[in-house]
């Protein structure tokens, strides 16, 4: 169970392609708190930890990505080199401070727009017909691991919609969402509450 609040940006440094997926990536994280077993949300992806080193401020963890988690997230995101957001699972007793998350993506989704709006970013995403439903102004959802409220949804006639996102400069300055620009592939997680909700009205209806 993660809450989308990232705690650092990491880095993939090796990417071997076994059975599975095996990344070794670097984080100004402390291993000795890196639990192997445990379970980090690497850009809103939970995986699990198999290997950790490094030193305090440097370390580095490996995970195994399965084929399957690597067709339903975005393209290219388990390349060597690429920045991922890092949110290690919660703790009882820690604050819950975005929203929960499950680490699951639902779909993968597009960045229509980035304009500047004040000292804010403000970036569109268009969401497939399958998540519509579940995306509302002031609700909540996850993009790239990150909890985000959204500001407006305006559906489209082949059923998808696009929503907008305002990343003050402080979230685009420690996560991976400062960097997205148009064309670019996002994970999107709903929230897990508007999937009970809708599922409540399904049969209800």
């Amino acid at each position: 169970m993660f809450t989308g609040i990232v705690t650092a940006i990491g880095e993939i440094t090796k990417a071997n392609q076994r059975g599975d997926l095996r990344l070794t990536i670097s984080a100004p994280l402390d291993p000795a708190k890196i639990d192997i077993g445990a379970s980090i949300a690497c850009s809103g992806v939970c995986l699990t930890v198999v290997e950790r080193g490094g030193s305090a401020g440097d370390a580095w963890f490996s995970v195994d990505v399965s084929g399957e988690t690597v067709s339903c997230t975005a393209p290219d995101m388990w390349d060597e080199g690429s920045k991922i957001n890092i949110e290690p699972s919660l703790r009882l007793g820690d604050e819950l401070g975005g929203h929960i998350v499950t680490g699951h993506v639902d779909a993968v989704g597009e960045v229509v727009s980035v304009e500047a709006e004040g000292d804010s970013t403000r970036i569109l995403i268009r969401a497939p017909a399958s998540l519509a439903p579940y995306i509302a102004a002031k609700g909540s959802i996850t993009v790239q691991g990150v909890s985000l409220t959204v500001n407006s949804v305006a559906d489209q006639s082949d059923g998808s919609c696009d929503f907008a996102l305002n990343i003050i400069p402080h979230t685009a300055e420690v996560t991976t969402l400062g960097a997205l620009s148009r064309g670019d592939s996002a994970n999107l997680e709903i929230d897990v509450l508007a999937r009970y909700l809708k599922r409540m009205q399904a049969l209800a209806g």
